[in-house]
């Protein structure tokens, strides 16, 4: 299939990233997705819907609403379980005609849903929606069932490898990534203060704002932090393991929220004539699943590679930010200037939902690409526990 005739995003939202506990608290994940669903379905500005700004010539995100939504298509990690993306879809007002499909790739599962709706417009018309949410907040306990007289047991987390292969917690993972690479906790350090001094500052500029869909009184990102230095993050002990590196300042929050984005096929999109996002290529890669936080590097370099791209000619670059020492590594085994990751802050300084995340860097292309004038190519890529990694390169267009 020809360039031209790949799939468009032509409109992308997410909630605030609240951190849980607090702002998003008393949301469920159905509730967070359903916020953003019928944000996009709903009006001008929003991703499908007539209004008077919709048509030829309109906002990036305008859609008549003559444009058939195939399916909702959501990630999610930790939720209730069941098919959240059905849930949401029915929750927001999209006719019962309208199916829901919820996929778990862990850290990966909002971009990997982005993927399948790629796949799926491929050979269909009209449009899809596809995010993903997460409710740390309101995320079920989880128990083993009772084996002989061992009672129920409480656990935090699925496997995400066998125990035999290793199954590190992200946390000691991302420790020995920056061990390996020689990244030491200033280095760290700094990468995270100017993660948040970025995202501040975007904050500040109403960068983020178009963006936003408020949810229960909530229409900002809770976990940017002003003059969060190098000084203070060097304060803080290691989170992880005695005498190393990673600490909760250089580590990505708890959090919750949901982001989605409006995919139409090729034809479609040359029909209405409104700005988007090209999807060139995209990529999920396996890696070790003891460094489950280099699989943005085999991913980035196939989803580049298939869509006839090198790194020099990216304009915007999405890396998921869940800790400074991993990103830094990805960057090293790329070759790319950690400078030219997250220009306006990232899951470091945002909060990481697991379940969101991926999307979210999607939303932040569109914005940076569309609204900002940042240049015409991007790349957003993530890393999964369990060792694998899920890439997208666009363009606008």
């Amino acid at each position: 299939m020809s360039r031209d005739d790949a799939p468009v995003v032509v409109a992308a939202r997410r909630t605030p990233i609240g951190t849980a506990g607090h702002g998003l608290a008393g949301c469920t994940a159905a509730d967070l997705a359903a916020a953003v669903v019928a944000d996009l379905t709903a009006g001008p500005e929003s991703g499908l819907g007539s209004g008077p700004g919709s048509g030829p010539g309109a906002a990036p995100g305008s859609v008549p609403g003559d444009v058939p939504v195939r399916e909702v298509v959501l990630g999610n990690c930790t939720g209730p379980g069941g098919d959240v993306a059905r849930v949401a879809a029915l929750q927001a007002g999209l006719p019962v005609t309208v199916p829901g499909l919820t996929v778990d790739r862990q850290c990966g599962s909002g971009l990997a849903a982005i993927v399948l709706a790629v796949a799926q417009l491929r050979g269909e018309t009209g449009a899809v929606l596809a995010g993903g949410v997460e409710s740390a907040s309101t995320a079920p306990w989880r128990l083993w069932p009772p084996r002989g007289e061992e009672p129920a047991a409480r656990y935090e987390r699925a496997p995400f490898a066998p125990a035999e292969i290793g199954d590190p917690d992200m946390g000691p993972a991302a420790d020995r990534i920056a061990g390996e690479h020689g990244i030491g906790r200033e280095a760290q350090d700094a990468y995270a203060a100017r993660s948040h001094a970025r995202a501040v500052a975007t904050q500040q500029a109403g960068g983020f704002a178009a963006e936003l869909v408020p949810v229960a009184g909530l229409d900002r990102d809770e976990r940017p932090r002003p003059g969060l230095t190098e000084q203070r993050l060097a304060r803080l002990r290691p989170a992880f393991v005695a005498g190393g590196t990673v600490t909760a300042g250089n580590s990505c929050g708890i959090n919750d929220g949901a982001a989605a984005v409006t995919l139409v096929d090729a034809g479609t999109h040359r029909r209405l004539g409104v700005p988007g996002l090209r999807v060139l290529a995209t990529a999920t890669a396996g890696v070790d699943p003891n460094r489950p936080g280099l699989g943005i590097v085999p991913a980035a370099r196939q989803a580049l590679d298939r869509a006839g791209r090198t790194l020099d000619e990216v304009d915007v670059v999405e890396f998921n930010e869940a800790f400074a020492g991993q990103v830094l590594a990805c960057c090293a085994e790329l070759e790319l200037d950690p400078e030219r990751v997250c220009r306006e802050g990232g899951a470091l300084a945002l909060g990481h939902p697991w379940g969101a995340s991926g999307a979210v860097l999607v939303v932040r292309l569109f914005a940076q690409l569309l609204r900002g004038g940042a240049g015409r190519t991007g790349l957003a890529a993530i890393a999964v526990g369990g060792g694998q990694g899920v890439a997208l390169v666009v363009e606008a267009c």
